[in-house]
């Protein structure tokens, strides 16, 4: 398959974030700050941005890299998307859900995803026409799919906060869709979507994202079966927010919660 080599290499870079993250998982000498934008970032998430971009300089040196933490670097119609640590304040709190997302977009189009979760012992990982693939290496693996749950009153739903809905003028017809699911929980972050991906839950969604947080999201559910879009029905991690559904349920929810730039 044509991008073999690079998830070759993406989950050679999450080997290598994994030993500094985990390093200083429950660090009792961990540096928090706060960022301009009140988020928080830890000396964990700068040094394994650095290391990632580090070994792409050296590897993909036409690439240009975009990351959480540092400026984008390089141009042309290769891309890796980085977000070293995706659930800092999970992180910084002592809480094991938190994960390195590793994308390549290439041309425009999300074409690899690798999201790595070491404290949950687990990762899961997709490229265009390769399937979506969780366990804990290349050798040692099994492909998931998403569910086959055709009702929104028998679907489990996972999102992050409530108030990002507000702000989006959305929270009620938030709470109505969370009322009429069979079951709501708060998983958040990159969990929720990789539950959509293995069929354990059925619609994901979150109001405020950047693109950071969805690039490796997207090839691991829509290879999973499922569909990622924005709340404004755009395919793939450019609008700002997210809807990830098993593709069957979609069009309703995207119908229930979809922005007004839909219209």
């Amino acid at each position: 398959m044509p991008y073999d080599d690079d998830l070759r290499l993406a989950h050679v870079l999450a080997d290598a974030v994994e030993r500094i993250t985990m390093a200083r998982f429950r660090a009792e000498d961990l540096v928090v700050e706060s960022k301009p934008d009140l988020t928080l970032v830890s000396d964990a998430d700068k040094a394994a941005e650095e290391l990632v971009r580090s070994q792409l300089k050296r590897t993909r040196p036409r690439d240009a890299v975009e990351g959480e933490e540092f400026e984008t670097t390089g141009h042309g119609p290769r891309r890796w998307v980085i977000d070293p640590i995706d659930g800092t304040h999970n992180f910084v709190r002592g809480v094991p859900a938190w994960a390195t997302l590793i994308s390549l977009v290439d041309d425009g189009m999300p074409v690899l995803g690798l999201v790595a979760a070491p404290a949950l012992g687990r990762r899961w990982w997709a490229a265009n026409g390769s399937g979506a693939w969780s366990g804990r290496s290349l050798a040692a693996a099994k492909r998931i799919h998403v569910s086959k749950v055709s009702r929104v009153e028998d679907a489990s739903l996972s999102y992050s906060s409530l108030a990002g809905w507000r702000r989006v003028d959305r929270h009620a017809q938030f709470l109505e869709l969370t009322d009429d699911c069979w079951r709501t929980r708060a998983f958040g972050d990159f969990w929720s979507y990789m539950l959509v991906a293995e069929g354990a839950v059925d619609i994901a969604a979150e109001p405020e994202l950047a693109v950071h947080d969805m690039a490796a999201l997207v090839p691991i559910v829509t290879e999973a079966g499922g569909r990622f879009t924005s709340l404004a029905g755009q395919d793939g991690p450019w609008g700002g927010n997210a809807l990830a559904t098993n593709g069957i349920l979609h069009d309703e929810v995207l119908e229930r919660l979809g922005t007004d730039a839909r219209a």
